[in-house]
């Protein structure tokens, strides 16, 4: 029997986590098929049901769903509750654990570069539940200096509230001050994608210190990162917290190592042939 794992989200036409996922299985050899099931927010509790047939090993969740699968799952793993959000579906016979693994995918790269994340001032765009993720990491970490900035100011107070860290702004002049006191800016907005939107006028990145780490969670060029590596800052983007979550999640789902610079080769070629060289 060919064991199936997907993408559940809306739309997911664009993911590279079938190209990755896929290689790792073939290389290990699991019969199993990672695709792609395109879910409207209307059929998303037909889609999680669907989960419990025999053949289904689990499932990814990108947006929109993320949050609303932590309703629909019968239990969540502690990392998951802390989160608010699942983006793993681990099935265990007929039941469904949410899991998290966007936490450990973007601590990944920062890690491997060794910075002192503890001891970071960080700023914080957007307040969604890629934010969510991101700040759980960085508690872990050990990080108490922590600025959210959002569109929508109240939103970034409701996480200062809940996770009793940081302060709150709005993406306004007032960030401009933060920044220049900022080690490590990261962009959890959704504003990139298309390659020309930012969520701070580009500008501003011309306040941060000259030893400031830029991350922007998108994993493809964005004016963001193209301005702050302009700028002489140092830029990542965010195709190895991608693939660093994908292979928590291959882990949680067959228990076995998952061939992490393969899936890792996999996914820049991949993204080199949509969307060009970065960097």
């Amino acid at each position: 029997m060919t064991l199936r794992v997907g993408l559940i989200g809306f739309p997911v036409e664009h993911s590279l986590s079938p190209v990755f996922q896929q290689v790792a299985l073939d290389a290990l050899g699991i019969p199993a098929r990672y695709e792609l099931w395109p879910t409207p927010p209307a059929e998303l509790q037909q889609r999680v049901a669907s989960l419990r047939a025999p053949s289904t090993v689990g499932a990814n969740v990108t947006v929109p769903h993320k949050e609303a699968v932590a309703q629909l799952v019968d239990e969540l793993a502690p990392r998951a509750r802390r989160v608010g959000a699942v983006n793993t579906v681990i099935v265990r016979g007929q039941r469904l654990l949410g899991d998290n693994t966007d936490a450990p995918g973007f601590l990944f790269p920062l890690r491997e570069r060794g910075l002192p994340l503890a001891d970071f001032r960080v700023t914080l765009l957007g307040a969604g539940g890629a934010a969510r993720a991101v700040i759980v990491a960085l508690l872990d970490q050990g990080c108490r200096h922590l600025t959210i900035a959002n569109r929508t100011p109240e939103r970034a107070r409701q996480l200062v509230a809940e996770f009793g860290i940081g302060h709150a702004l709005t993406l306004g002049p007032e960030l401009l001050t933060v920044l220049g006191e900022t080690d490590l800016l990261v962009n959890a907005t959704s504003l990139g994608w298309d390659g020309r939107a930012s969520p701070i006028p580009l500008d501003w990145l011309g306040q941060l210190p000259p030893h400031a780490f830029v991350y922007d969670l998108t994993y493809r060029e964005t004016p963001l990162l193209a301005t702050a590596r302009q700028l002489g800052r140092a830029a990542l983007d965010g195709l190895e917290m991608l693939v660093a979550q994908g292979a928590e999640s291959f882990r949680l789902w067959f228990e076995r190592e998952p061939p992490f610079d393969l899936m890792l080769r996999a996914a820049q070629e991949a993204r080199a042939h949509r969307f060009g060289t970065i960097g």
